[in-house]
């Protein structure tokens, strides 16, 4: 790849997150932890930021008591990791077939702002791949306004239609932490 890839720091990547932003999260295995510790770590600057997902694997940070009032988690799949947060009514669920999320982006319906997801580091073209969980990943980046990517070595590079150009991300975060399974 002939033009070289610049990382910035997470704090860095995030800090165009505002206030009453929808921010889509990648999940699955190729949940970006790093960047949503990150995020956790600015909520004393943020408020109503909308985290929309199908489900995320880790401990996120965001879904914490303490974070209510800055991040809003709209969930698309009730799992394990927010369950309670819904039955106590610090998330909502949205419920939707998996093969209709698409089109929540895709048509406007559901406008992304920033989009957070996981690829692997780019091939010599540039390409990144989203990995192993491409679900609707793919439709968030092409419709958001900002995509921020954390590159992580450990993320297969994938067949189908997962590959992304560098230069589709406005931010690229390095942080080398192996999938959830």
């Amino acid at each position: 790849m002939k033009t070289p890839i610049t990382f910035q720091k997470p704090e860095e990547a995030l800090a165009v997150i505002q206030s009453g932003q929808r921010v889509f999260v990648q999940g699955s295995a190729q949940t970006p932890t790093c960047l949503l510790r990150a995020l956790a770590g600015q909520a004393d600057r943020l408020r109503d930021v909308e985290l929309v997902f199908i489900t995320v694997y880790g401990d996120i940070h965001v879904d914490r008591p303490e974070y209510a009032d800055s991040f809003r988690i709209n969930s698309m799949f009730v799992s394990a990791s927010i369950r309670e947060d819904v039955r106590a009514g610090r998330a909502d669920y949205v419920p939707i077939f998996l093969s209709e999320i698409p089109n929540l982006f895709n048509q406007g319906i559901m406008p992304v702002d920033v989009a957070l997801v996981q690829v692997s580091p780019p091939d010599a073209h540039g390409y990144c791949s989203l990995g192993v969980s491409v679900d609707v990943a793919r439709s968030a980046v092409n419709n958001a306004k900002y995509v921020i990517a954390q590159v992580n070595r450990h993320v297969p590079r994938t067949h189908g239609d997962g590959l992304i150009h560098s230069s589709r991300f406005h931010a690229l975060v390095e942080c080398n932490e192996p999938l959830y399974e």
